[in-house]
């Protein structure tokens, strides 16, 4: 999906008037900051294909890299400059919490979503293990408003969430029995479902 100059402007407005600013002066400069930014990353991704990265495997796995890491290789090599003037210009202008909501506006709400995923996933989620999953969700998503699509802020996000469940196995958890448990209830709560509807 190709967007042209005015759909940057556009999308960028209607995030801004989300926050409802009522400042005309502080939604143009905020509109500005972010359509430039939208029109970088996506003039960055349609200069810089998979294909501008040599084939190759990962070092960590061994794995053929595959067109989405390849990709991802490729948008990670945009200039520090074209983020950091992302950030610089939101907090000019706004508070934390606006700048949240405009980050959140990039990932489609990825932090809450995957926040909800791990407390319904991990029993008794402690306020420190919250805290550093959140942490780590929030690190997820200042680096996934760089990328162009949601494969590619997915896979920026599979990164920090394996962070989250390498922590909670350090810390005395099983990710991988408390993931089966929660599956394993999740098919016993349909099929109960199920066999209330058939009666």
């Amino acid at each position: 999906m190709k967007l042209k100059k005015v759909d940057v402007y556009k999308r960028a407005g209607e995030w801004v008037a989300s926050l409802n600013l009522n400042d005309k002066a502080k939604e143009a400069r905020v509109t500005e900051v972010i359509a430039t930014h939208l029109k970088t990353i996506r003039d960055w991704n349609n200069e810089h294909p998979a294909s501008t990265v040599p084939a190759g495997i990962n070092p960590e796995t061994g794995n053929k890299l595959s067109d989405l890491d390849r990709r991802v290789i490729a948008i990670s090599a945009m200039p520090k400059s074209v983020h950091e003037n992302l950030m610089n210009g939101l907090r000019k202008d706004l508070a934390d919490t606006q700048v949240e909501m405009i980050l959140d506006k990039y990932t489609i709400g990825k932090v809450a979503f995957t926040l909800a995923g791990y407390k319904a996933i991990v029993p008794n989620l402690t306020p420190v293990e919250e805290a550093v999953i959140v942490t780590n969700l929030k690190q997820a998503r200042e680096q996934a408003v760089d990328y162009k699509n949601m494969k590619e802020i997915s896979a920026i996000f599979e990164i920090y969430k394996t962070k989250c469940e390498q922590y909670l196995n350090a810390n005395g958890r099983d990710w991988r029995q408390m993931y089966k448990d929660y599956v394993n209830a999740v098919k016993a709560k349909k099929a109960h479902k199920k066999s209330d509807l058939n009666e």
